[in-house]
């Protein structure tokens, strides 16, 4: 891999991490590894939140051409990511214009709980490069056992959040009425128009990006990748899932440390999203659907092989979510 300032970059890698330490190691490994072999001008940038693990330390002395950023506090993903995009030179990152010289020709966000397979970084980026129009590309994803994991969605809407909290079949919940593409369009092997992808593995196009800015602050964890795309659409950029590109994408590794505040935090992103992007009758209707499906299994939790600890937790979140929306 060549690392370079002075030259035009091709893709510039931005991985966030907390607290990931080992698995940190192997994404970075997995991802140098490909560029190795993949005729393209790169700069990977670590942005560490915080971390409590030596993740920094352990990334400069094993990976000395990655480019560290140690953040004195986690202030979530998004702005994670936006300390990386200032790195890179999109000044002022967050939501808005800036000049597409200010960044690389494609900028790829990748999660630390991943493993790139051979191939899968050019292959982001040459559909990324495949029309004028397509602002956004992301892999095909697996879990660490080889199972098939959905790596790209419709935008959500009321149907998902029914899906989430109400009995389905579970043709439904796996289909385009949960948001989900089947199967068979990964397997077929072309890229294929989606709404948004997995912030596990996002290649943007740099122009596209520093048309609508980086992530939203605002969103702690959860959501940002869903908002930034659905910016992304709306200034008139498309979406493609690559499935030539293949990562494997262990998943949680991160959020499962805490789990009940994820819980939290995954709804207080999934609100701000219904009141930026929804009209304000759906925003209400999804409000409403929340709370009755949190409820619903608050109610739940009180049947019999429901641990204290799990009851507690679902009651906590319910009362957080509740003081949200009435807030």
């Amino acid at each position: 891999m060549t690392v370079t300032v002075s030259m035009t970059v091709d893709v510039a890698a931005i991985i966030v991490t907390w607290n990931v330490r080992e698995l940190a190691l192997q994404a970075v490994g997995s991802l140098l590894a490909d560029l190795a072999h993949s005729g393209l001008i790169a700069r990977v940038i670590v942005v560490d939140s915080a971390s409590q693990d030596d993740t920094p330390a352990a990334v400069r002395a094993q990976f000395p051409s990655v480019e560290v950023i140690a953040s004195p506090e986690n202030r979530g993903f998004g702005a994670a990511n936006n300390l990386g995009l200032r790195h890179l030179g999109l000044h002022g990152a967050g939501p808005g214009p800036a000049s597409p010289a200010a960044l690389p020709r494609a900028v790829y966000l990748l999660n630390p709980d991943t493993i790139t397979q051979p191939g899968a970084t050019r292959a982001l980026f040459e559909a990324l490069w495949s029309a004028p129009d397509v602002g956004l590309t992301g892999a095909r994803l697996t879990y660490g056992d080889g199972r098939f994991q959905h790596g790209a969605f419709a935008f959500p809407g009321l149907r998902q959040l029914w899906a989430e909290f109400f009995p389905l079949p579970g043709r439904l919940i796996e289909g385009r009425f949960n948001g989900r593409y089947p199967p068979a369009r990964y397997a077929a092997g072309q890229p294929f128009a989606v709404d948004f992808t997995l912030g596990a593995t996002m290649m943007l196009r740099g122009a596209a990006l520093a048309q609508v800015g980086g992530f939203d602050e605002g969103f702690f964890m959860y959501a940002e990748e869903v908002d930034l795309a659905w910016r992304l659409q709306r200034a008139g950029w498309r979406a493609l899932c690559v499935p030539a590109a293949h990562v494997v994408h262990l998943g949680g590794q991160s959020t499962g440390q805490v789990r009940a505040r994820s819980q939290i935090h995954l709804w207080q992103s999934r609100l701000r999203l219904f009141e930026k992007h929804y009209p304000p009758w759906k925003a209400a209707l999804a409000r409403r659907l929340v709370l009755l499906g949190l409820a619903r299994r608050v109610r739940q939790a009180q049947q019999p092989g429901t641990s204290a600890a799990d009851r507690a937790a679902l009651h906590e979140i319910y009362q957080a979510v509740a003081r949200m929306i009435h807030a």
